[in-house]
């Protein structure tokens, strides 16, 4: 073993160049070539002459604790602050040294103080979570739908799980990995497209306060509720878009989601909910009310 009878002489931030020189088989009795700055250039030329046929220690310091990188015996003084290592060194050996001079001790050396061993099956937990609130989610959802929208509120949740359905069939498609943050998306796309159809019910309710008659107030619920529906997914949809563009890892994965969500929230919304009404009430020429709660009138 090799030990070190005094404090360094430098330390590594004297050093300005250090590299391995290592690109033909031949050259590998050159191991790394080093350059000093000038107070370490000489620094270094006054210890190489003093101590001649003498080892030198090159250290890696950390935890006040110096281990022995390499020792090099000193053959000559060395000045102009250029110094080759002489000797038979492998590749990795090398590059190794070379490395540890450029890099030199931690200016804030590391201690493990707590290591911890993580499972599979946490992920597996966190994703099955997920999925439970999504799920609990659209129960609620469905739930107040019905009861405050009554035929109107079932038709809406129709809508909503063909949403759900179309999202996830296009994420098969795509095959797209389904993390947390992707779950989080598909819970606010459920929001989001229900949403859509609570201003479309409200319409219809607003049009029948105003005296129209169930047929127009359908008609007219839908047609007067798409530019708000519009309006309001274009500008969530340009916030999706930057994240997409600007963001990176699991906030991509959310975009990503999230702007799928958009488009097939307006699809069933708009689509699906006024297929659904028509072939309910459309063929029903004499329609006296309609299945949509109460409906508030003023003065009532």
């Amino acid at each position: 073993s090799i030990g070190a009878a005094r404090e360094p002489a430098r330390s590594s931030r004297a050093v300005s160049v250090a590299s391995s020189e290592l690109m033909r088989p031949e050259l590998w009795t050159r191991p790394p070539p080093i350059s000093l700055r000038m107070p370490g250039a000489r620094i270094f030329k006054d210890i190489t002459r003093e101590n001649i046929n003498k080892r030198m220690a090159i250290l890696l310091i950390e935890k006040g604790k110096g281990e022995v990188v390499t020792a090099p015996v000193i053959r000559s003084e060395i000045g102009g602050g250029r110094v080759q290592i002489s000797g038979r060194m492998s590749s990795e050996e090398a590059t190794d040294t070379a490395l540890l001079l450029r890099a030199g001790s931690l200016a804030a050396p590391m201690e493990i103080i707590e290591e911890r061993t993580i499972g599979p099956s946490l992920g597996a937990e966190n994703i099955n979570k997920g999925f439970h609130s999504t799920l609990w989610g659209f129960v609620a959802i469905a739930c107040f739908m019905c009861m405050y929208y009554m035929l109107f509120g079932f038709v809406s949740v129709i809508a909503l799980a063909s949403n759900l359905l179309l999202l996830v069939a296009l994420l098969s498609l795509l095959q797209a990995t389904l993390t947390l943050p992707g779950i989080a998306a598909i819970a606010l796309t459920l929001g989001m497209a229900i949403d859509s159809n609570v201003l479309i019910n409200e319409r219809i309710r607003e049009e029948l306060r105003n005296g129209s008659t169930p047929q127009a107030a359908i008609h007219a619920g839908y047609d007067r509720a798409f530019d708000t529906i519009l309006d309001s997914n274009v500008t969530t949809l340009i916030a999706g878009v930057a994240l997409l563009v600007f963001g990176s890892g699991p906030v991509r994965g959310f975009a990503v989601v999230h702007c799928l969500g958009i488009l097939t929230s307006m699809f069933s919304a708009i689509l699906v909910s006024r297929g659904l009404v028509n072939l309910i009430y459309g063929r029903k020429r004499k329609l006296e009310k309609l299945a949509i709660g109460q409906v508030w009138k003023p003065g009532v």
